[in-house]
């Protein structure tokens, strides 16, 4: 056997292999997912994406305790992709705003949230307003936020030095959007 073709056969492998992993894709599946941010019943996954972008921080006095600061949550700002790695939409806020590419869009309240490990903002559960615009968001009843990584708070100094200061950290997520069946 030639070089050439020992190449060949394993570019085929590897193309099947490839083939095989797409095609035996399985759903989104809320099994290990903790109760709290469960989807209830009666709800099918509609879309699911993975994000990446920023979240924005700012440095703020504490209500009702003068002098002392903290870091708040000023809003998101990350792009959505499909599994396959389509660009299929964007997340910003505020208010927490998730718009696909076709323009339609669903704000949220959130619903409960649940840890995902030291320096992961957590997991959650959002309740989705009726969709504005007429596309793939239409008919979202609920959002999850799952498998993130990264998006806290930064560990920068907030204080009477840095008020009104913001920071940008890196994020990454699974939105899973649900409708009803």
């Amino acid at each position: 056997m030639t070089v050439r073709t020992t190449l060949s056969l394993l570019a085929v492998v590897g193309l099947s292999a490839c083939a095989t992993q797409v095609g035996n894709m399985a759903p989104f599946s809320q099994a290990s997912l903790p109760d709290a941010i469960k989807v209830p019943a009666g709800q099918r996954v509609a879309m699911e994406t993975m994000a990446a972008g920023d979240i924005t921080y700012l440095c703020s006095a504490k209500k009702d305790m003068a002098g002392q600061f903290e870091w708040v949550f000023a809003g998101p700002d990350a792009g959505l992709k499909d599994r396959s790695g389509k660009v299929v939409g964007r997340y910003y806020g505020p208010p927490a705003t998730w718009e696909a590419v076709d323009y339609s869009k669903v704000t949220g309240t959130q619903l409960a949230v649940a840890p995902n490990g030291t320096g992961n903002i957590p997991m959650q559960l959002v309740k989705a307003n009726p969709a504005m615009g007429m596309g793939a968001m239409q008919g979202v009843s609920y959002i999850q936020r799952v498998k993130t990584m990264g998006g806290v708070a930064p560990q920068a100094a907030c204080d009477a030095g840095t008020v009104n200061e913001k920071k940008i950290v890196t994020y990454t997520a699974d939105y899973i959007f649900w409708s009803a069946m």
